[in-house]
């Protein structure tokens, strides 16, 4: 019986290298005009008269920068270096795979000039225009393309759950794009949905919702079975949790999407689909939740010591409480209260700056070191001074918007005896003020802490140098 021969596999992680320093560059500006137009909500007068710098405009040059940009380098990144390491192979396609970071970056780039100047398709998350749309479209199969085609070439016959995760929200992805972004160009940089009335809601809220579940969860997930152990240095809780979780979820959130309608014209049936689909949702959510804290089981002091560790399994405890309070506000008659007022910013923000952003953050402080030949980053103090900051100002800005959008719902409900409003809308405005501006303090701590990553980036890629990593393979008999 002959041994099988070994041969060495080198990683391609220049590409992981770019999507990683991105990643941070890009949360940093995403966050900053985040707090501008919050400021801006505060104290009207800040856009100057400049219409490129109005509310309007920056608000979904804020989204698109935060989740696009920020989120998607993260999420390029880390799934370029797990399929490799869960593989034991190097990228399939580097150049393609080249081509798939500088395409996104000027996917950012075109968001950052056309959204201030006012070209928009004005649906949620999908405001690009077609041209814009395309070159997504071409970047999207290209990732696929190397994605599956390393997971394809893999020299382990096991694939790893974060690559299930990884998979499912690139196909996902995709599906969701090309259906909802078409539509019929009307010049270079106009076009009209190829949906109308409520359909065209429906589509639009169908894909809102799994940007949430794909883009914003499934992604992540697959961060957090990668990096949680790696970092505790313990297996997976239950790895067989792990893969309930993942068909639960891909399922059940497709489906979920109408709770952003309720008491519109969509037809009552649809909204309650959603409603049943968004309550179902609650059980993969907390499994899953419940899989990623309970691998710390036996290592729970580690949480003392290491503030990595501490981005990632605080990020989770996020997860459950947005993936908590979202079902809960899908119901029906909390919905009628909640509905258009602040604490759907509250929700989102949990979810964003509690779960994607502490997640991300965790993951790319794990991945910056090893990138570039350190043990560590630059500073820990600075990392545990990062955690703090932002842990602070992300439950000053959701507790703001939760007592706010509360507030903001009973004072539109309210009636006198007579059945005339107890409140103009002026009054719920006024009221709302104070709240604004303690969500301004709360996303001044957030973003102070993303700068205070980027200077520990800095100070660790200025010390490191880029290191190739080879791992010796058996092949296969």
């Amino acid at each position: 019986m002959t041994e099988n021969p070994i041969r060495a596999v080198t990683y391609n992680d220049t590409v992981v290298r770019q999507f990683s320093l991105m990643a941070v560059v890009w949360g940093v500006v995403g966050m900053l005009v985040g707090l501008i137009i919050a400021a801006q909500l505060a104290w009207p007068e800040l856009n100057l008269g400049i219409p490129w710098l109005s509310y309007g405009r920056l608000r979904p040059l804020h989204t698109n920068a935060v989740i696009f940009a920020f989120g998607g380098c993260a999420l390029f990144a880390t799934s370029y270096y797990v399929v490799q390491r869960t593989c034991h192979t190097g990228l399939f396609l580097p150049k393609l795979a080249s081509f798939t970071f500088w395409g996104w970056q000027a996917v950012i780039v075109a968001a950052a000039i056309s959204l201030p100047m006012g070209y928009t398709t004005g649906k949620e998350y999908a405001e690009l225009e077609w041209p814009i749309d395309i070159l997504i479209t071409v970047v999207w199969v290209s990732y696929a393309i190397v994605f599956f085609g390393t997971v394809g070439t893999r020299k382990v016959r096991h694939i790893y759950v974060a690559n299930w995760f990884y998979g499912g929200f690139i196909l996902a992805v995709a599906l969701l794009h090309v259906v909802n972004s078409a539509e019929v160009p009307a010049g270079w940089m106009k076009s009209y949905s190829a949906y109308a009335g409520v359909q065209d809601a429906m589509v639009q809220w169908w894909y809102g919702h799994n940007a949430v579940g794909f883009f914003l969860t499934a992604g992540f997930l697959g961060m957090m079975y990668y990096f949680i152990p790696k970092q505790a240095e313990r297996p997976v809780y239950s790895y067989r949790l792990s893969i309930v979780h993942f068909w639960a979820l891909i399922f059940t959130y497709m489906w979920a999407g109408p709770h952003h309608l309720h008491y519109t014209a969509l037809p009552d049936w649809t909204q309650s689909l959603g409603m049943v689909f968004s309550l179902i949702l609650l059980a993969p959510s907390w499994g899953g939740m419940i899989n990623g804290i309970m691998t710390l089981s036996g290592a729970w002091h580690k949480l003392r010591d290491d503030p990595v560790l501490r981005f990632l399994i605080v990020s989770l405890s996020f997860y459950g409480m947005s993936t908590f309070e979202g079902p809960m506000m899908s119901i029906k008659t909390v919905n009628s209260l909640s509905h258009y007022t602040d604490w759907t910013i509250g929700h989102v923000h949990s979810g964003a700056l509690g779960w994607v952003g502490l997640v991300s953050m965790g993951s790319l402080y794990f991945l910056i070191p090893r990138l570039f030949g350190q043990k560590k980053m630059y500073s820990t103090k600075a990392i545990e001074l990062h955690f703090w900051v932002a842990t602070i100002g992300i439950v000053l800005y959701i507790a703001a918007m939760w007592i706010a959008g509360v507030m903001q719902g009973l004072m539109w409900r309210a009636i006198n005896p007579d059945g005339t409003l107890t409140y103009t809308f002026v009054e719920a405005v006024k009221a709302t003020y104070p709240f604004y501006v303690v969500r301004v303090v709360g996303g001044l701590l957030y973003l102070s802490g993303m700068l205070i990553m980027a200077w520990n980036t800095w100070m660790t890629v200025a010390r490191g140098h880029a290191v190739p990593v080879a791992i010796p393979v058996p092949q296969a008999a």
